[in-house]
């Protein structure tokens, strides 16, 4: 264990549900008071000011992995869990837990598979699955956001530009719902022993379908991966497995709790929705692209990221000793008024709005600019083809964690 000198100690407890349900009071107490702490509980320093989380996310000093740096018995870490043998596996390759050279490797020869053009082909697709989905709901008067509406899209959407066949694209969101708990601070054996036994069928899944786009290749991205090459070099067969499960993990995540997460919003400040509802009615595109980035920045979906650092060094007069791990909020970063005018207030025609959602630096999220396209469609076909759409009366039940922050179900009418 590595323990940070000269630093205030607090803790904060990110899985209690009253702040998991509206951390932005005590995140923005923090940001005044203790803008850098270190949580003694969970061993993390954490930062909560924009400049600060922009500028560590640059920081080639840290990175997303320690292992290549330093062994388990220098950070004084116990054996690796035998029940998440198979889940440490699918970390170690792909490319968001690697560093250069690795991760260099890795994500070339992803984006020369996952081009801006392959992405942009697939608007009028998710645009059909939009419509679709809609169709099957209109005349009910009501329906869960979530699972009707915001979850199926990014699954589709991936399985889409996977290849993954129609009548197999039910497993997806299973698998992937119980990958993600392990990114959660703090998880039970069962859901650990759950989570590996996912990565072993999903992993079994993505392999025998591997193998016939090498025998019969199609225009989606797991045959692109299969050849991929860069400088001689191509993806392993774990590596083009752990990066095609990386894609559903990582690719629905934001949609998801983004479309949710948005939706509450614009309810609780009527005159954006109404503002949102006419730019919908004129059919104006370009207010949605603002839109959904302030949307994103006013409630942030992937609230914290976390960084290893790799050398000893300092930042601002902050020791940093290799192996200390540090907790970047997101969350507290999008609402930090030294970067943001007005930054509680949502105002969906926000010009200057350089929100850290998606991250910053060589781990930049890839699967970005499909993000918003699925945002971006999705908020302008709901309120143009339901404009009377509304968040129905009751609580609104969060799923409990604040790394992965969303909803249960979403009940709305229209």
């Amino acid at each position: 264990m590595v323990v940070p000198l000269a630093l205030p100690e607090f803790h904060l407890d990110l899985n209690h549900p009253p702040f998991v349900y509206d951390p932005y009071p005590q995140l923005a107490e923090l940001r005044e008071t203790l803008p850098v702490f270190f949580d003694p509980v969970w061993n993390k320093v954490f930062f909560t000011r924009y400049e600060d989380i922009a500028a560590l996310l640059r920081d080639k000093r840290l990175g997303r992995s320690i292992l290549h740096v330093l062994s388990r018995d220098e950070l004084g870490w116990p054996p690796p869990h035998p029940l998440t043998r198979d889940f440490d596996h699918f970390q170690g390759n792909h490319m968001l837990d690697n560093e250069p050279p690795k991760h260099t490797r890795l994500k070339g020869l992803m984006l020369k598979a996952f081009t801006s053009a392959r992405v942009e082909g697939l608007r009028a697709k998710i645009q059909e699955i939009v419509d679709g989905l809609i169709d099957r709901v209109r005349d009910h008067g009501r329906m869960d956001l979530l699972k009707d509406f915001a979850e199926p899209i990014p699954v589709a959407v991936i399985a889409e530009l996977l290849g993954v066949p129609e009548g197999d694209r039910h497993l997806l969101r299973p698998w992937s719902a119980r990958i993600v708990k392990l990114y959660e601070l703090g998880y039970t054996d069962e859901q650990a022993k759950d989570a590996n036994q996912a990565v072993l069928e999903f992993s079994a899944y993505v392999k025998a379908l591997a193998r016939e786009r090498r025998r019969e290749p199609r225009d989606d991205l797991i045959s692109a991966l299969v050849r991929a090459e860069e400088q001689g070099e191509v993806l392993t067969e774990d590596e083009l497995v752990a990066n095609c499960i990386l894609l559903l993990n990582a690719g629905h995540e934001a949609s998801v709790n983004g479309t949710t997460l948005g939706m509450l919003s614009l309810h609780h400040h009527p005159d954006q929705l109404a503002l949102a509802r006419e730019a919908a009615r004129r059919g104006d595109h370009e207010f949605f692209k603002t839109a959904v980035e302030e949307l994103l920045r006013y409630d942030t979906p992937l609230p914290m990221f976390e960084r290893w650092v790799l050398q000893d060094g300092e930042y601002r007069g902050v020791p940093l000793r290799r192996g200390m791990e540090i907790g970047l909020f997101y969350a507290s970063g999008n609402r930090d008024p030294r970067r943001f005018v007005d930054p509680d207030a949502l105002d969906l025609t926000r010009k200057d709005n350089p929100q850290l959602t998606f991250g910053l630096g060589i781990h930049y999220c890839i699967g970005a600019p499909l993000a918003r396209v699925e945002l971006q469609t999705s908020f302008h076909t709901l309120l143009k083809r339901l404009p009377g759409i509304r968040v129905a009366r009751g609580p609104v039940e969060y799923t409990g964690g604040f790394i992965i922050r969303g909803h249960k179900a979403m009940p709305v009418e229209y």
